[in-house]
């Protein structure tokens, strides 16, 4: 039963098989003529005071209350869970 496709599915892999071929060698093109580089230059850069030192803290996403120009109206709801409720308890 599975002879009877044979050829198909054999066309089938060896359009996988280049697809991931030239998917991987452009990864590795990427990766060494491209990430490394810039790596390097930047970290050289760096070294040598040309530009500012990592700041991990800038990379940070800010909470509410950190961002400039930011007004927080209210900070705590009143009642016990995710909803806001009068009077019962």
């Amino acid at each position: 039963m599975l002879s009877v496709f044979w050829p198909f599915y054999q066309f089938l892999w060896t359009v996988f098989f280049f697809t991931m071929f030239l998917v991987g060698f452009w990864c590795i093109f990427m990766f060494f003529m491209v990430v490394v580089p810039v790596w390097l230059s930047e970290g050289l850069m760096e070294y040598y005071g040309k530009t500012q030192p990592f700041d991990p803290e800038e990379l940070r996403r800010k909470e509410i209350t950190e961002q400039e120009g930011v007004e927080i109206i209210y900070s705590r709801p009143k009642g016990h869970g995710p909803f806001a409720h009068g009077g019962h308890h």
